[in-house]
């Protein structure tokens, strides 16, 4: 089936097209925030971002497939759009500006991760992806601004106290709980099999070479170096490292086995399914619960990004309803309102 151009049908969505007036391309504007505008090549470009990061392979065969998965993007993207433009004029009203040094700093910065040595590679550079000097300057500023007023507005004014730390670790104590685990080593002596089953006597040739295998890592051969050279699991190529690996995850049987072993020691060797196994106990990790003092840092992280959350919305909530918003597409409206709406029925 014919595979359908991802930015004709961007068109087609609610209409919007770039109309050509008196020999010059006019950009369609789809909303005005606080006089700033948002145009149908901006939304464009997001829902495009915003389709290839949900997956980078998505190649709509229709536009009935296409169109599906812009209305599914479509109320996040634009919400966003809006979201990062009140912050960008939120920014200028504090007066943070990306100064000329800061910028070429940034500069410098970016020629010197990319191994870019000159001024025409860069210029090349900036000209495959499509921008101009200008143009990278806009986007770091624009990201500059979000930035500090997200840290001065919001981070910084979260404070996690220690009765708030106490309340979440009683809460949440299985959290901070460190299950046994197990690391092992294996040989594997496989039984060969036929149509008829096993044969008894290439059984039997297994269990013996397993034993004698057995009685050489007693005779105190090193377990890692026997199982790459004698095992045929895939393990032997770690030496037969198996692990580590939680003690539930293994079968009640072997756990009978394991679980009488002090670090070191060796089963008898174990008929199962893959054949004949020895199984050695290279570490044992007992429980452990975090005390209070020991996950202080973790509780405090996850508390300050709750927080900062729950504050990042209210804050944008705030925004939105001091801000002048002018819509000039009822189809792109209805997206915002649903993609407002998704948000507030996400937050827990």
């Amino acid at each position: 089936m014919k595979r359908v151009a991802l930015t004709v049908a961007l068109v087609v969505m609610g209409g919007l097209v770039l109309a050509a007036q008196r020999g010059e391309i006019l950009e369609q504007i789809l909303v005005k925030v606080n006089g700033d505008i948002i145009t149908k090549t901006e939304l464009e470009q997001r829902q495009i971002g915003a389709l290839r990061q949900r997956d980078p392979n998505f190649r709509p065969d229709t536009d009935t497939e296409l169109q599906k998965a812009l209305g599914e993007v479509t109320p996040d993207v634009i919400v966003n759009a809006i979201d990062e433009l009140l912050l960008v004029q939120r920014g200028r009203e504090l007066g943070y500006a990306l100064g000329t040094e800061q910028f070429q700093g940034i500069v410098d910065n970016i020629k010197k991760e990319n191994k870019i040595e000159t001024e025409e590679q860069f210029q090349a550079a900036l000209k495959q992806e499509g921008l101009t000097l200008d143009d990278l300057r806009r986007q770091i500023e624009r990201q500059m601004l979000v930035s500090r007023v997200q840290q001065v507005e919001v981070a910084g004014k979260i404070s996690v106290s220690e009765d708030d730390v106490k309340k979440y670790y009683a809460e949440n104590r299985d959290s901070f709980t460190t299950q046994p685990q197990l690391t092992l080593r294996e040989i594997l002596i496989t039984v060969p099999t036929t149509e008829q089953g096993v044969n008894v006597a290439a059984d039997d040739a297994a269990r013996a070479r397993a034993e004698e295998i057995r009685q050489r890592l007693e005779a105190g051969e090193p377990f890692a170096q026997l199982a790459s050279d004698v095992s045929e699991s895939g393990s032997k190529a770690n030496g037969g490292l198996i692990g580590p690996i939680a003690r539930t995850d293994l079968s009640p049987e072997l756990l009978k086995e394991v679980d009488p072993l002090n670090v070191g020691q060796l089963t008898r060797v174990l008929r199962t399914t893959r054949g004949y196994q020895i199984i050695k106990l290279e570490t044992r990790t007992e429980q452990k619960v975090k005390t209070v003092d020991e996950a202080r840092p973790e509780i405090a992280d996850r508390l300050a990004a709750d927080k900062q959350r729950d504050h990042m919305l209210g804050y944008l909530r705030q925004l939105r309803t001091q801000a002048i918003i002018d819509w000039k597409n009822d189809e792109i409206k209805k997206a915002y309102d649903l993609g407002v709406k998704q948000q507030l029925s996400d937050v827990p």
